[in-house]
């Protein structure tokens, strides 16, 4: 019993000590930068960009240090986003607003570098991370090549990983329609032990109707069922619910068309419409926000939707004749 007190007095003085030389460090660091003011830095760069260099200067605490910088690159992502979303209009710029989409997220490749060359076993950090870099632009940098790059990244380090194979596919399909790549990418993935069945399935799809809503369906599906994180699997949601909604603005345009054709009413409203019997009362989104109809009688997802902006579909490329 003795013996406990003991070490219960050694234990509180310790800690008594460590309060008073931490509180004595942060009367000394106060003062320095009352002399010294520290500069301000500059956001828009990183001190180090060698992923082997902050490897040896992590002393043995890389996992740690992978972990800051990964948040580091979540918040630069995020706020970035923001900022842009903010500037720019709901609608996505055209292509002439967005010459070098690259300059708007320069932090973002070498962030996720360092993060992956720190653990190279970071499996989040390469899913998501790829997701961030091939987003199109304001929602991303646009570049769908480093987030090949880095997917491959993650392959050198762990051939076994499916994942990865089907996310570059992933890539393939919905960021460079280059449907053939995207098929043999899944090919390849259906064939590494321990992965699902339907790869194989998604690789013949897609090389025979890439482009098409049905196989982008079913992307969206393979990935929902494969995602491990919950923000990816809810985004999958919101994309599959966006492609519903495509198929319920192709059958109420139809709809649209056809009374205007019979009645000559080229602008009818949803009010006429629903009285005539063409559409229910209430015709709503799978969000549940109602459908917009213009004055020039165009059925389109409303700004007010949470499945704004509406998805872009990949088309496929015909070769030249």
């Amino acid at each position: 019993m003795t013996r406990m007190l003991s070490r219960s007095v050694k234990l509180v003085l310790a800690l008594s000590l460590m309060a008073a030389l931490f509180a004595g460090a942060v009367s000394v660091q106060a003062a320095r930068e009352r002399a010294y003011p520290v500069p301000v830095v500059d956001e828009e760069s990183l001190t180090l960009t060698s992923g082997p260099m902050v490897r040896r200067l992590s002393l043995g605490y890389s996992g740690l240090m992978a972990d800051l910088y990964w948040i580091r690159a979540i918040q630069y992502y995020g706020s970035t986003k923001r900022k842009l979303e903010a500037e720019l209009p709901a609608m996505r710029p055209p292509a002439s607003l967005v010459a070098d989409p690259t300059g708007h997220y320069p932090l973002l490749y070498p962030l996720l570098d360092l993060t992956t060359t720190l653990d190279p076993r970071f499996h989040v950090a390469f899913r998501f991370g790829s997701i961030f870099l091939a987003e199109p632009y304001p929602t991303g940098p646009e570049r769908p090549d480093l987030a090949i790059a880095l997917l491959e990244k993650g392959l050198r380090e762990r051939p076994d990983r499916w994942e990865y194979m089907e996310d570059i596919g992933f890539v393939y399909y919905w960021y460079r329609q280059d449907f053939p790549a995207a098929a043999a990418w899944f090919e390849k993935a259906g064939h590494v032990a321990g992965a699902p069945w339907w790869l194989k399935s998604l690789a013949a799809t897609t090389l025979a109707q890439g482009g098409d809503r049905r196989s982008s369906r079913q992307m969206w599906t393979a990935i929902r069922e494969s995602a491990e994180i919950d923000w990816l699997r809810k985004d999958a949601d919101r994309r599959l619910q966006q492609l519903g909604a495509l198929d319920e603005i192709d059958e109420l345009q139809q709809r649209v068309d056809a009374f205007a054709a019979r009645t000559g009413q080229k602008a009818p409203t949803w009010a006429v419409l629903a009285r005539a019997g063409v559409v229910p009362g209430s015709v709503t989104d799978p969000a549940g926000t109602p459908y917009e109809l213009t004055s020039d009688g165009r059925v389109r997802l409303s700004q007010r939707s949470r499945l704004w902006p509406p998805i872009e579909e990949p088309r496929r490329v015909r070769p030249p004749s």
